[in-house]
């Protein structure tokens, strides 16, 4: 009986469909060992061509039978607008970055930078609890080990910005193909996957046109602001406010609250109140008045979902995760969409074929 019903389990069909499975499973890991690296280039890549398509439309309307030489421009006029201004500023903020790192090691001998604390003898304890805790010290083997790490944090920018623009080219030059192929691979219905295409392309738009612009803005108003009050770095500083602020809850705050609170604890209580001022009033009020209106008409979520798409795309994919993690978010969001309007219709189909079947038995 055992073994009867063991062959009835284990029919040839069954076991043929399970090695299918198995071998379809490892071919897809092996192809995301392999697609891993490129990530972070495909996901700026795709980024762009959202941003660049309205543009390259307008090209490809004026040279119909020159494909290729319309997503050639198109390419070269994102990389003039966006690629080189943000190699130049990275560039400014690199040497900003070098220059204080050189202040830090020249303030490693322990007598120098203690004598920073001697107008404020109210600072001793926090001078004595630093001098106990940090090693002001810089080695010579973390210096080389730091060198090495930009090195290859600059080639491997490099080569990501290279893949980038190289597959903008072909999403640009072949987005219609490429729909296609999708549409044909992804087993969903064509208005599911019109659906999950129209949000994703809502929320890219959303986090360029949205998040990021907001970012870059407060970014800018920080800086100035630091310039303008004499801080050191202000350039360095208005990018990490322009990265920080891409981080729902607190934002940009993460660096102007500490830099008034330095500037309060050296004496500058008038610098310090015009950053708080203007850090609460001007750079806070950007999200509630910039952000609704770039964001109109576009996908809206609410603050904790985004934030832990957010930081979790941070942690999982670095700085791609920024984009990566709420499109991810918007793709679970549609598929799950999805997946209710189908059990809804199935429901319903149920309760229709249950009227049927007491409708025929009641006649």
């Amino acid at each position: 009986m055992a073994a009867k019903y063991r062959d009835q389990v284990l029919t040839r069909e069954r076991v043929l469909v399970a090695v299918l499975v198995a071998v379809t499973a490892m071919v897809l890991w092996l192809c995301w060992l392999m697609t891993e690296p490129f990530v972070p280039a495909l996901t700026w890549a795709l980024t762009l061509a959202v941003i660049a398509h309205p543009w390259h439309e307008r090209i490809l309307a004026r040279m119909p039978n020159w494909p290729n030489l319309a997503a050639i421009i198109a390419v070269v006029t994102v990389n003039i607008a966006i690629a080189i201004p943000a190699l130049l500023m990275a560039r400014e903020v690199v040497n900003e970055a070098i220059a204080g790192a050189d202040a830090l090691q020249r303030l490693g001998d322990a007598d120098r930078w203690k004598r920073l604390f001697d107008p404020f003898p109210r600072q001793a304890p926090l001078r004595d609890w630093i001098g106990s805790n940090v090693n002001m010290k810089p080695s010579g083997g973390s210096s080389v080990a730091s060198v090495q790490a930009v090195l290859g944090g600059v080639s491997e920018f490099a080569m990501t910005t290279l893949i980038t623009f190289f597959l903008l080219y072909f999403f640009l030059r072949d987005k219609w193909k490429i729909l296609q192929t999708l549409q044909s691979i992804v087993p969903l219905a064509p208005g599911e996957t019109a659906q999950v295409e129209h949000k994703m392309r809502d929320m890219i738009g959303a986090v360029v046109y949205g998040t990021l612009t907001v970012a870059f803005v407060q970014g800018i108003l920080g800086g100035g602001m630091f310039w303008a009050l004499g801080l050191p770095a202000p350039l360095l500083w208005g990018a990490v406010m322009a990265l920080v602020a891409v981080l729902p809850l607190f934002g940009a705050a993460l660096v102007w609250v500490p830099a008034a609170l330095f500037l309060l604890a050296d004496g500058h209580w008038e610098k310090a109140l015009i950053l708080t001022l203007w850090g609460g009033i001007v750079i806070g009020l950007i999200d509630n008045i910039l952000l609704p209106m770039l964001m109109k008409n576009k996908v809206a979520m609410h603050t904790v979902p985004v934030f832990i798409a957010a930081m979790g795309g941070l942690f999982a994919f670095g700085a791609t995760g920024i984009v990566l993690g709420p499109l991810v978010l918007a793709l679970a969001i549609s598929l799950l969409d999805v997946w209710r309007r189908r059990m809804q219709m199935r429901e319903i189909e149920m309760g229709v074929n249950e009227s049927a079947t007491a409708h025929e038995r009641s006649g």
